[in-house]
């Protein structure tokens, strides 16, 4: 555990090669926590790999399961200066940054901040944190699955319906209420499985996990969509001539209705030297998507043994 002020301590383990290319990975959601599979992305012989749960989610505390917990000080911002944290006291120079989903957003955000940390970069179905992203997924997305959406969007009151509903559904998530607090969070975790579900592979998982990681899960990702993922609009995009001369792999499922294409195109195509690997046969993932992360990792991984 790793004391990072305002109250949290972050969850954080270290595996493969002690003396291998230093790797972090950086956990989607957000809220949904590291996990054993992360490691699988990285060889051991050649990597030493960083995962940590960031705040108050996993086995980070405070744990966005407690009622009472307070979220104020877990922003973008304070993420970013995490990571900044682990690598001064983990003795780590510069290190490969890996991140999925929202951790590409978080990546993308802690790069900018610290480009003289980052050696490489593979991003997984890639986002940006930006506002129309999320209208798409909560909003807009209702034109690929109109009764499911519906159920989604009926899960606010009627006064709310029309308005911001990350926010709507974060304050049901924060009722004094239990039964609530559940009910919504199950709602979110089910709308979620739904538009990640366009992979020829895949199974629900958020909307059947415990009621205790549904409601973390859903706090945290609807407090920061209901805030912009504190950043300002386009604000990854506009800086991403910071990381120009930083390889970088972006990997991005064709059938990802959650992230669609264009995000990654439109990063792809404002950052000289990055690559944009398309899978044919996967959507937010699944499919070949973790080979094709091994295959980006694998040869990040040679190159410094060279």
């Amino acid at each position: 555990m790793l004391e990072v002020g305002d109250g949290h301590s972050l969850y954080w383990e270290v595996s493969g090669n002690p003396d291998g290319k230093p790797a972090v990975a950086l956990h989607g959601g957000p809220g949904s926590g590291s996990s054993p599979r992360m490691r699988g992305l990285f060889d051991p012989d050649r990597y030493r790999v960083v995962l940590f749960d960031q705040r108050n989610c996993g086995r980070s505390t405070p744990s966005a399961t407690d009622p009472v917990a307070d979220l104020s000080a877990n922003t973008t911002q304070h993420l970013v200066g995490d990571i900044e944290a682990l690598r001064v006291h983990l003795g780590i120079e510069r290190w490969l940054v890996e991140g999925g989903s929202w951790g590409v957003t978080l990546a993308l955000a802690y790069a900018q901040a610290h480009p003289e940390r980052v050696t490489e970069l593979v991003l997984v179905a890639v986002t940006s944190g930006d506002r129309r992203d999320t209208d798409w997924i909560t909003r807009d997305m209702g034109r690929v699955f109109p009764r499911e959406w519906e159920r989604f969007r009926d899960g606010v009151p009627p006064a709310e319906r029309d308005g911001d509903l990350s926010a709507a559904y974060s304050r049901l998530l924060h009722d004094p209420d239990p039964e609530v607090r559940a009910k919504a969070a199950h709602e979110w975790c089910v709308w979620e499985d739904t538009h990640m579900s366009l992979a020829p592979d895949a199974e629900p998982f958020l909307s059947v996990a415990e009621p205790a990681f549904q409601l973390a899960f859903a706090r945290l990702v609807t407090h920061y969509w209901s805030h912009g993922c504190f950043l300002e609009e386009g604000q990854l995009l506009r800086d991403v001539e910071r990381l120009h001369g930083i390889p970088a792999v972006l990997i991005h499922g064709r059938y990802d209705v959650s992230g669609p294409l264009g995000t990654a195109w439109a990063l792809h195509r404002a950052w000289p030297g990055s690559e944009l690997v398309v899978l044919d046969d996967t959507g937010h993932g699944g499919g070949s998507m973790a080979a094709a992360i091994v295959a980006a990792t694998d040869r990040f991984g040679r190159a410094q043994g060279e």
